[in-house]
């Protein structure tokens, strides 16, 4: 194996097309093309599926990339270091459940390692896609909570994905409201003081589970209730039909969360909020910053993270 191949296996794999990554490399396709068949011999493995549309990681391919990319990271920092040579970009992505501190560190991740030329990719998605996403190499890394009602089933799962989950802290549930609504003059909130009020949360795709769901309580009925996609939106309502949903009660002022207030929730139960990655692969020197940026906020807000 040569850093050489793994750098065209990265192109290869970036534009999808043997004859795009010639051309990029400056090599001849041909030239290219018995790189790759020498790393394929050399592992034992087909690294891609090739058809008339393009070229296509294999599941192999996936997580033999996953790995090279981390020996393309350190050898990137070593030629930083004692060479003046062009720095390869940088490449990250994350999935994860809708959460704040989320995004807050992702944008600090992006502005302290992106350098001149990144490709990161951030996902605020649905409970199941997180898990898939970090199964399949989609993602490197998934933000996810578990607690009393989902552990079971989600770390059944989790296991059965060959996936880690690693706790980050724990959390007491929090109402979230627009500033503006009257149950902001509850120093905390019963479940009954919310039976009038509509109530957000976010849809889960075709696998609507309640094991699945982004808040706790979900099997509860309520008399008036929205779901909702993304973050912005469920903002959104909560200001303008004084709307609430349940989540962690980190709200970050800095990313425009100033219309919303969090208030403690009054039930006996606790979210355990943590990350997922591939259980036998080590995080990229990128993945590991991402996760120090995450602790670093955390904190940051008051919380104690697990040791």
């Amino acid at each position: 194996m040569r850093i050489q191949q793994l750098q065209y296996l990265e192109k290869i794999a970036e534009t999808g097309s043997m004859n795009e990554a010639a051309k990029q490399l400056f090599i001849s396709q041909p030239s290219l093309t018995q790189a790759i068949k020498e790393l394929e011999t050399e592992y034992q493995i087909q690294l891609f599926y090739r058809s008339k549309t393009g070229m296509t990681l294999t599941n192999e391919g996936r997580e033999f990339i996953n790995y090279t990319r981390g020996i393309l990271d350190q050898v990137n920092l070593l030629n930083a270091k004692f060479k003046n040579t062009t720095i390869r970009k940088q490449i990250f992505s994350v999935s994860a459940q809708h959460y704040a501190f989320v995004v807050h560190a992702f944008v600090e991740l992006v502005k302290k390692v992106g350098g001149e030329e990144y490709d990161f990719t951030l996902r605020e998605t649905i409970t199941e896609n997180a898990l898939n996403d970090v199964q399949t190499f989609k993602s490197e890394v998934g933000i996810i909570y578990l607690n009393s009602f989902n552990e079971m089933v989600l770390k059944r799962l989790i296991n059965e994905k060959e996936l880690e989950f690693t706790p980050l802290f724990e959390a007491q549930p929090h109402v979230f409201v627009g500033r503006n609504n009257p149950l902001t003059q509850k120093k905390k909130i019963t479940l009954e003081d919310l039976t009038d009020y509509t109530y957000l949360s976010y849809e889960q795709g075709d696998t609507n589970s309640f094991y699945f769901s982004e808040e706790i309580l979900s099997t509860m009925h309520h008399k008036k209730q929205i779901k909702i996609s993304d973050r912005a939106t469920i903002f959104n309502l909560m200001v303008g039909l004084d709307g609430y949903t349940i989540s962690s009660g980190i709200i970050s002022s800095e990313l425009n969360d100033e219309k919303i207030v969090a208030i403690p929730l009054a039930v006996d139960d606790r979210m355990t909020l943590g990350y997922l990655k591939q259980k036998k692969i080590a995080l990229s020197p990128v993945g590991q910053e991402y996760i120090e940026l995450l602790k670093q906020h955390i904190r940051n807000y008051g919380f104690e993270i697990f040791e």
